[in-house]
């Protein structure tokens, strides 16, 4: 544990991280700590920007909030200074101190580990654009790291790409199959019905490839702890009476809320006006993810004619 010096170098970058944040007009200014603070006097060096300080333990940030400052917890002392710095912005936006969109500017120890030294400007929107295995963690799920992250995965390509030129939206819930599968019911045909669990699993390339088309129908998708895809086509049948989401969230969200409130499974949507990728568990939003491309670039070919070219006249002999 390294206490924040106030050295005049410290000054000079934080008076620097304040107006390049108005400069670019950022969402606010994030410093990874290695310590406690002296936060009043940090707080009155802001002025009145929005700051963020994350530090690895509760104990290190004690007093942050009382001094007007957002502090968050990052639980990761043995982790280079990349993985603290993308956890510590997670962080910020579960707690809805930052949104995924937001440019945020960090202050951090990028060379010298006894001092914070580097300044960075950073778009929520390219460093969060896929979650890793860590990110997942944050969670607290009986799922299987392994097929919750090849769930998001997908989902996010899902929502990136659409198929075959159009924007797809789809749920996926993942985990307590038998208690998920009571509270749904078929919408009709199940596509997956009739397949061996091989054929069904999503850790086989050919199988997420499947499930892209089947995305393109109604209903949510339900995912085994192992990765089988268990049904497809099911209506979510949970009561959503002591569910609270955004304004602007459509029916699936709200049925990804439900039924993740109802049992212990996670559910993950792709919007399809955006293709927002949201990781719901317990009712409530936990993560979200923007893509950021909406759709590949398709090159199309275009008519070509080349250009006639008059013949040349004989010269006139002499």
């Amino acid at each position: 544990m390294k206490p924040l010096r106030f050295t005049d170098r410290f000054k000079t970058l934080f008076s620097m991280a304040i107006r390049l944040s108005e400069t670019v007009e950022a969402d606010g200014v994030l410093i990874l700590l290695d310590g406690a603070a002296d936060w009043s006097r940090l707080r009155k060096l802001g002025d009145d920007a929005k700051i963020i300080v994350a530090a690895d333990t509760a104990q290190e940030l004690q007093g942050a909030s009382e001094a007007g400052l957002l502090p968050v917890v990052v639980h990761m002392p043995d982790s280079p200074v990349y993985d603290r710095l993308t956890q510590a912005l997670l962080e910020a936006v579960a707690d809805d101190m930052l949104v995924p969109g937001s440019r945020v500017v960090t202050l951090y120890s990028g060379f010298d580990q006894d001092a914070i030294d580097s300044v960075s400007v950073i778009n929520l929107g390219e460093h969060l654009d896929r979650l890793t295995g860590r990110d997942l963690r944050l969670l607290e799920t009986r799922v299987p790291l392994e097929t919750l992250k090849v769930v998001v995965d997908l989902a996010v390509e899902i929502g990136r790409e659409g198929r075959e030129g159009k924007a797809v939206g789809t749920m996926f819930v993942v985990g307590d199959t038998r208690k998920v599968l009571a509270h749904s019911k078929p919408a009709g045909f199940d596509p997956v019905r009739g397949y061996n669990r091989k054929e069904r699993n999503l850790f086989d390339a050919r199988v997420r490839e499947g499930i892209k088309e089947i995305a393109l129908m109604d209903g949510a998708i339900i995912v085994s702890p192992d990765g089988t895809v268990e049904a497809a086509c099911r209506y979510v049948d949970s009561s959503a009476s002591t569910i609270t989401l955004s304004k602007g969230l459509g029916a699936r969200h709200w049925a990804a809320a439900a039924v993740s409130r109802a049992t212990q499974a996670v559910a993950v949507t792709v919007s399809e006006s955006n293709g927002t990728v949201r990781i719901f568990q317990n009712g409530e939003v936990m993560l979200r993810i923007e893509p950021s491309h909406r759709r590949p670039m398709v090159w199309k070919d275009f008519d070509y004619e080349p250009p006639t070219v008059e013949p040349r006249p004989k010269p006139k002999s002499e």
